[in-house]
């Protein structure tokens, strides 16, 4: 059996970092990781490629070779998977369709021959049977939640690792809080599973035996959602970088209670951690208290996301504009906090009601829901009707993105960052590097409007924080992204999503 993995297009948002990731000559920022498990999970005598539509073309040899095709996504892919399926299924290819897109879809609008739906672990080897006996079924669902000692290493020989930044490790899934907004609850469940340390253990010697040497993104949704068992991992991972040099800066996500525990931190720390994703969502305590958010509440914002920095990670914020709650005077509230902070990466999106979600349930059963959405909260579409006018909702998000994505606020921040959190980049001479300063120094010291901010921060920069001058130029090119994702959005040049 041929299979042709396909990774459907993202839209152009802020989270795609695609006018940073050009500095370096990146595609994208990181590989399929689902359908490289999933790719592991098939049977070895099956001849497999993937093709991720984000940094290569899906050409009709490649279809022509397939014997099926398995298509996996997220609810924000939609379009371009619906793209793919048709054009599959016009030269007769057989598809099947999973990832998180068919748990809050229903299987009729992915419009493929077979869904599957739920964790691939528990339903691969039943599809496989079906598929080689050509009687597989539309719809294939799992009701269980396996445990994650049953997921083999991705298969890194499908991708080529040059087209990222960063590599991807899965360690865990679920979460145990219950934000009324959130779909991997629903998903994955609220209690969180861990792969066993040594699995994740061989993962790391994979990436480092073919060669990979940088960040690598941990991409559970709350890493410290078992404390305890975060913690083992985070032993094993202080004694494995100390025994291979180094050779990794991790990221990941977590709840805002990593702040409370200085050992946990200094764990993170010392295992290599530059960078942690926290889901802020807003300053004002009651919306947080209305969306469930509990673990946001009693207690001083400011000061949680202080002592992270403090350690020496980076603290990159999640913030929401939409809840009900949400008074006339959140749009300045939200930027003052933001700059406070000092967050550089500051993800700002309007409230998307997901498929699946108690949110969503809530809305449609109050009649304000406008559509399914296409889960790209960076847009300036809403898929149900607020509490607030509209019209005022979308243009305070459009005045705060304005604002905190200027150039001397977004420098400002940065500032602040280095000051506080004293990240250690090891900037080395290598091609990428040059050819990202050169680029640097051309597009946003010359060329852009920005320039005389940029040449202060940079000048500042190399004068007051000589050791973490390579994070200061990163920052510098990141800001570069989301200043021009500003101007698109702004323009009306980002794609329509409603």
């Amino acid at each position: 059996m041929n299979v042709l993995l396909i990774y459907p297009g993202f839209p152009d948002t802020y989270w795609s970092f695609r006018y940073a990731l050009s500095f370096q000559g990146k595609r994208a920022a990181q590989p399929p990781l689902g359908l490289m498990t999933v790719a592991a999970l098939l049977p070895a005598s099956w001849n497999k490629r993937l093709i991720d539509t984000n940094v290569e073309r899906l050409r009709d040899r490649d279809l022509a070779w397939a014997g099926v095709a398995f298509i996996g996504g997220m609810h924000v892919q939609q379009p371009d998977l619906l793209s793919i399926v048709r054009r599959c299924r016009a030269r007769g290819l057989r598809t099947v369709v999973g990832g998180p897109i068919a748990s809050s879809v229903p299987a009729q609008e992915l419009e493929c021959d077979h869904v599957v739906i739920g964790e691939a672990e528990d339903i691969i080897a039943d599809l496989v049977r079906d598929l080689e006996a050509g009687t597989a079924l539309p719809v294939y669902e799992s009701t269980e939640r396996p445990d994650l000692d049953r997921t083999p290493p991705p298969d890194i020989s499908l991708i080529r690792m040059r087209r990222y930044s960063t590599m991807t490790v899965q360690y865990s899934r679920g979460c145990p809080f219950s934000c009324e907004f959130c779909d991997i609850i629903e998903i994955y469940g609220r209690r969180p599973r861990t792969k066993p340390v040594d699995h994740v253990l061989a993962e790391l010697d994979q990436l480092f035996g073919a060669g990979w040497r940088g960040p690598v993104f941990i991409v559970d949704d709350n890493f410290i959602g078992n404390k305890p068992r975060a913690r083992a991992l985070l032993d094993a991972l202080v004694l494995w970088q100390q025994a291979h040099g180094r050779p990794f800066r991790f990221i990941t996500e977590a709840s805002i209670n990593l702040s409370d525990d200085p050992d946990l931190l200094r764990q993170f720390q010392q295992a290599g951690f530059g960078s942690v994703f926290l889901g802020i969502e807003t300053p004002d305590e009651s919306s947080l208290a209305a969306a469930n958010k509990l673990q946001n509440t009693r207690r001083d914002l400011l000061a949680s996301i202080a002592r992270i920095q403090h350690a020496g990670i980076e603290v990159m914020g999640g913030f929401i504009l939409g809840f009900d709650t949400d008074r006339d005077d959140i749009f300045d509230r939200l930027v003052d906090f933001i700059q406070t902070s000092g967050i550089p990466v500051a993800m700002v999106g309007l409230l998307q009601a997901l498929p699946g979600t108690q949110l969503f349930r809530r809305l449609s059963g109050e009649g304000r829901i406008l559509s399914a959405g296409a889960g790209n909260n960076t847009g300036c579409h809403l898929n149900f009707r607020p509490r607030m006018n509209p019209e005022r909702l979308v243009e305070g998000y459009r005045s705060v993105l304005r604002r905190i994505y200027s150039s001397d606020c977004y420098y400002q921040r940065v500032r602040h960052y280095l000051r506080t959190c004293r990240p250690r980049y090891r900037a080395s001479f290598s091609l990428a590097n040059v050819r990202a300063l050169f680029l640097s120094v051309l597009r946003q010291g010359i060329l852009h409007r920005s320039r005389v901010s940029y040449w202060k921060f940079i000048v500042t920069a190399a004068i007051r924080h000589p050791r973490e001058f390579g994070a200061a130029m990163t920052m510098a090119v990141m800001g570069y992204h989301f200043q021009t994702m500003t101007d698109r959005l702004l323009a009306g040049k980002t794609a329509s999503q409603a």
